[in-house]
């Protein structure tokens, strides 16, 4: 979609923002509204109050970019359900259903949570422990020889 990894880190910014906000003024809202730094390589979405319009502001090593979308028809979802928060963040997959129109982001976690390095680490193999099967002879006793 946007030529970017899937283990990207997306920001939305939980209030409706001015869509005339460029380069300067969205790098200025992840400064001063989230506390990132917009070099650090993280998408971050902004919407409109009408959530007709909708930028991402992303870093890709060389410059700043800014993708817009406008839908014809429909709304974005609603980003800035819950009070206080001001960044909600998602996975590549609810970016993308979020800019293809999708009301469900934002509402509950569309995909699973992203897998730390812990989660990453190899681990022994586990061995199945097999059952003892008792077996006719288990319980019998051999005699002895005598000499």
């Amino acid at each position: 979609m946007l030529g970017v990894a899937g283990r990207m880190q997306v920001f939305a910014y939980c209030r409706p923002c001015d869509m005339r906000k460029g380069f300067e003024g969205l790098s200025a809202l992840v400064r001063q509204e989230l506390g990132r730094d917009p070099l650090d390589g993280a998408l971050y979405l902004f919407t409109n109050a009408g959530r007709r319009r909708a930028r991402v502001l992303h870093f890709d090593g060389t410059g700043l970019c800014v993708f817009a979308k406008r839908l014809e028809k429909g709304q974005f979802a609603k980003l800035w359900r819950s009070e206080g928060s001001m960044d909600l963040q998602l996975t590549m997959a609810e970016l993308e259903l979020f800019l293809q129109g999708s009301q469900l982001v934002g509402r509950m976690p569309l995909s699973p949570p992203m897998l730390s390095p812990e989660d990453l680490r190899p681990r022994a193999p586990r061995h199945p422990r097999i059952p003892a099967v008792p077996t006719p002879f288990s319980t019998s006793v051999l005699p002895s020889a005598s000499l």
